[in-house]
């Protein structure tokens, strides 16, 4: 890329970003640079942006996937902005207009409104995310896709189906969105905004009420059907099980803290034979004011009866462990 056109694309992002002047000052700074600060500078930022962009994409298209192929052609809402914008669209039942239309028309000005207000640049790609989410359906529609839907398969159709993939797929874009970025669509904007202009405010209870209303107002526009209010509530309830799980990590370990008088035995056997490392710390009991070691060792979950073993052949020690949701680092998978 010619160096001209990254200092167009670096003066227009420090100008959005600037307060009272700074932008001019990074603009400059880029022209007094060499061209191997150059490259270093600029590399760095074009790498960001890319990654960022992929995962804005890419996210959107496996949320595109569950509402396509699961969703909309199934009569039942997903929650938060989307279910409205999914509502209205089947009340309005305007033949030809797709269901993209009102995706955008509800979630956009929520995003540009972060856009403005909240952050720059997470506006920015949760506006992309959702043109990408909106218009993938009308890709795979293009390319003759066909939906998982009562009409298509007949008698090997099961709505309780729709909603659990529903729930798992549009689940996995957003957790890859959460984890990116910290926002997965309209209701996490919403909240943002109110969250300016209250500080105090409970986001978690806005978005407890944002999901609740979608699936009351389900119950009346699908004809106060107990079917799509349902299948709103499994596609709601299945959506965060696999957004908290995949949030929580996929290096999920177990802690051992154990306090004991022969630290150099234990932990020579819990190297050996779980090929963890361990960490002692000298401490004190304050009801006996006695000097003991502790020692820390993480492990994985099938590695659990095996410590136990090892713990119970040294009398007097005592344990206690706890879930470790994510590992980072040196972290063997034993």
């Amino acid at each position: 890329m010619p160096f001209w056109f990254s200092y167009v694309i670096l003066y227009a992002k420090s100008v959005l970003c600037s307060v009272r002047g700074r932008g001019e000052d990074i603009f400059m700074k880029m022209v007094n640079m060499t061209v191997e600060t150059k490259k270093s500078v600029v590399k760095p930022i074009l790498k960001e942006h890319a990654i960022d962009l992929s995962v804005a994409v890419v996210a959107g298209l496996i949320v595109s996937l569950a509402y396509f192929f699961f969703q909309n052609s199934n009569d039942f809402a997903p929650g938060g902005v989307g279910g409205l914008a999914t509502i209205t669209y089947h009340i309005a039942n305007l033949k030809g207009v797709p269901w993209a239309y009102f995706m955008l028309a509800f979630n956009l000005p929520i995003f540009v409104l972060v856009t403005i207000f909240v952050n720059r640049k997470l506006g920015a790609y949760l506006i992309i995310y959702m043109l990408v989410q909106s218009f993938g359906t009308m890709l795979w529609e293009a390319i003759g896709c066909t939906p998982y839907c009562e009409t298509a398969y007949g008698e090997d159709f099961e709505i309780v189906f729709t909603c659990i993939l529903t729930g798992v797929i549009s689940g996995a874009g957003f957790s890859i969105m959460l984890r990116h970025f910290g926002a997965s669509g309209g209701t996490y904007a919403i909240s943002a905004l109110l969250k300016r202009a209250d500080p105090g405010l409970n986001i978690a209870y806005v978005s407890f009420l944002l999901d609740s209303s979608v699936v009351a107002v389900a119950f009346f526009v699908y004809g106060m059907k107990i079917t799509p209010t349902v299948c709103t509530l499994i596609n709601l309830f299945v959506a965060n099980v696999v957004v908290d799980n995949l949030l929580s990590g996929m290096k999920v370990g177990y802690k051992f803290e154990i306090i004991t008088e022969e630290p150099e035995e234990l932990s020579a056997e819990l190297i050996e034979k779980l090929h963890h490392g361990v960490t002692e710390m000298r401490v004190e009991g304050m009801y006996s004011h006695s000097k003991k070691h502790m020692i820390v060792c993480i492990i994985r979950k099938k590695q659990i009866g095996e410590m136990m073993k090892i713990i119970r052949r040294y009398p007097g020690s005592f344990a206690s462990y706890s879930k470790v949701n994510e590992v980072f680092g040196r972290f063997r998978k034993k």
